[in-house]
């Protein structure tokens, strides 16, 4: 796509958003954009070609195009003006070393913490996720991904570790959206988090971490290959 490929990615504000703050309501549509690739890495962000869409002045949107730059979703260049930030291989690792640690606390930690009820709501989250695959909606996947992820983080029992993980979210989820858009990975991604729910619900600590790190690792070794292909290395 083009820099004006936004005037079709569907960012109508829905009712909701009609509702909040308009700079709020702004980033809430562009970051969905951006996060579900509608807005393309490397893209330009328009102010005035912006506002025509979301129906606002340019305030609302330099205000959350400045939001957008602190969660490093978008580059701001002097002279240049505000683009999607690209995915590289050097912010890949960066993101994805962070969360294998993390995932493998917070599966650890689950191991031994979890609780009863606990288990049967992973139990169903992980079942969730299946049915997920059945839609072939990318959006409806990836967030059932990022429920089983948090239902695990719950049962960690951890709130720091709740608080670093949200601080990524952002990242975390474009690369996870970017995994899920293609569906040879749906089988890979349904029988890690069967054995992930296994390990948890069977108390195995090792176990429950082994299985975060391989679940991430082949996330990460995958979206990285692209990367490499598509700037030709």
């Amino acid at each position: 796509m083009g820099q004006d490929s936004f005037l079709t990615a569907g960012m109508a504000m829905t009712e909701e958003q009609q509702s909040m703050p308009l700079r709020d309501a702004v980033f809430v549509s562009l970051r969905k954009a951006i996060l579900t690739g509608k807005i393309k890495p490397g893209e330009r962000l328009t102010e005035v070609k912006l506002g025509k869409v979301l129906g606002t002045s340019r305030t609302p949107i330099r205000e959350a195009i400045r939001m957008l730059e602190l969660e490093g979703l978008v580059t701001i260049v002097p002279g240049s003006g505000a683009r999607v930030s690209r995915m590289t291989p050097e912010n890949l690792q960066e993101v994805m070393e962070i969360r294998s640690a993390l995932e493998q606390l917070s599966a650890g930690l689950a191991s031994v913490r979890i609780t009863e009820k606990e288990t049967e709501q992973l139990r169903e989250a992980c079942n969730a996720f299946i049915r997920s695959t059945h839609t072939g909606d990318s959006l409806e996947i990836a967030e059932a991904d990022v429920k089983f992820h948090d239902m695990i983080l719950k049962a960690a029992k951890n709130e720091k570790l709740g608080s670093i993980l949200k601080g990524l979210a952002d990242n975390i989820y474009r690369y996870r959206y970017e995994y899920i858009r293609d569906d040879e990975h749906y089988e890979h991604l349904i029988a890690e988090h069967s054995e992930l729910y296994r390990a948890i619900q069977s108390g195995d600590r090792e176990a429950a971490e082994r299985a975060a790190r391989i679940h991430i690792v082949r996330q990460w070794e995958s979206i990285r290959n692209r990367l490499l292909s598509e700037s030709g290395k």
